[in-house]
């Protein structure tokens, strides 16, 4: 099995709701993203997948975040925080929507970085 891995960031504040702690206020980070793809069979040019084409869907999504409140984003707005959790799901599902894989690839995952240390990751079953 092959994956092909690219890496990205965006700044963004958010807060989250009926959390007692720091995190409650509003405050701002460096989230940094990592998405991967997967595949047993690399194709005629010897490449899974083109970095090019990752980074395209990557930044699409990221740009729609950059230097926002992320509590204002619609999937945020009410009452789903902005988790680094709830925001590695959002982020698969907008990426994944405009990704276009050959048969056979599959998004293996979203990573997001709230710091260097701290991190989650969603992928699908």
């Amino acid at each position: 099995m092959f994956q092909t891995v690219i890496r990205s960031h965006f700044d963004a504040a958010h807060f989250l709701r009926n959390y007692q702690g720091k995190c409650a206020h509003l405050h701002g980070h460096r989230w940094d993203v990592e998405i991967g793809v997967e595949g047993k069979q690399l194709d005629h040019t010897g490449m899974l997948v083109d970095f090019g084409e990752l980074k395209k869907a990557l930044y699409q999504v990221l740009d729609q975040l950059d230097h926002q409140l992320l509590n204002d984003i619609p999937e945020f707005a009410r009452e789903k925080n902005p988790t680094a959790e709830n925001l590695a799901a959002y982020l698969y599902r907008e990426i994944k929507e405009r990704l276009l894989l050959p048969e056979g690839l599959t998004l293996a995952g979203v990573k997001v970085y709230e710091s260097p240390d701290a991190w989650a990751l969603y992928k699908e079953d």
